[in-house]
């Protein structure tokens, strides 16, 4: 996906340009709109998106959140609010498909998120549930576990001990900026109270939640709030897959997202 365009947003008085990616564009399905996790980018994604779009004959678009890839910065270095994935909910990725064209209400998109990404997708379902035509959810966060904290902590020590800066720094243009920002906010005393599981009640738009049962950063539990709030909602659980199903399972997780896009409308109602 070195196919790469930028289009501007303004978000709190901020104006920062976006990274992002078509992908079969001429397809006559849905449009899948992909959130990256937390440490991502377009490229990051590898040939996941490309492969799910092939599969389901689904429209595909791909971008950097601000600081992340090739897209400008937005939040200050290491000090990113506690609500950073509910600005980029709420604010930020609304303005994005607008300033595409994306006519949201009239052909909503289905989002496909992971880790982070995942959450935010579920935050924006439950503001914006007429505007989503489904979700699916990658490993979401919809509470902090002990667990993630311990496992993003581990990758703190990695970064400084080791050559992941020079490994992430191949995708980021400011490696140093996104991983501190993301994994200081993360390891915060106060982020340990964030949750959106009080949200979720109020998504009302098919979702298939996919979790690995090998996962270091979170259990099933956090599949549980949805599950219980929205009759439409689906999970499936994967063994011998970690945090990251697309690239550990990507034929199970392609075919059970192509049966998923096959019983959701196109179109919100």
């Amino acid at each position: 996906m070195s196919d790469t365009s930028f289009v501007r947003v303004a978000v709190r008085g901020q104006e920062v340009d976006l990274e992002y990616s078509w992908i079969k564009a001429q397809n006559p399905g849905p449009l899948l709109v992909f959130l990256h996790e937390g440490l991502g980018s377009v490229a990051l994604w590898r040939g996941f998106p490309h492969a799910l779009c092939e599969a389901s004959g689904c429209r595909g678009l791909v971008y950097s959140r601000a600081g992340y890839g090739h897209s400008s910065p937005f939040w200050p270095a290491r000090n990113w609010p506690v609500d950073f994935m509910h600005v980029e909910a709420r604010e930020s990725l609304p303005q994005f498909l607008a300033n595409l064209g994306i006519d949201s209400t009239a052909d909503p998109p289905v989002l496909v998120g992971h880790s982070d990404g995942a959450s935010i997708a579920l935050i924006h379902a439950s503001a914006f549930s007429d505007k989503v035509a489904g979700i699916v959810a990658m490993a979401p966060h919809t509470f902090v576990e002990p667990l993630t904290v311990e496992s993003i902590a581990k990758i703190r020590d990695e970064f400084l001990a080791s050559d992941l800066p020079v490994r992430l720094g191949k995708y980021h243009r400011d490696v140093q900026s996104v991983f501190w920002g993301w994994a200081g906010v993360w390891l915060r005393p106060e982020f340990r109270q964030w949750e959106i599981a009080s949200l979720l009640g109020q998504i009302r738009r098919p979702a298939l939640l996919i979790q690995g049962l090998d996962d270091e950063y979170g259990t099933t539990a956090q599949l549980d709030g949805l599950l219980k709030t929205n009759s439409s909602a689906t999970a499936i659980t994967l063994s011998e897959c970690g945090h990251s199903p697309h690239i550990d399972q990507p034929t199970r997780v392609i075919a059970a997202i192509s049966r998923f896009l096959l019983t959701i409308s196109p179109r919100a109602s």
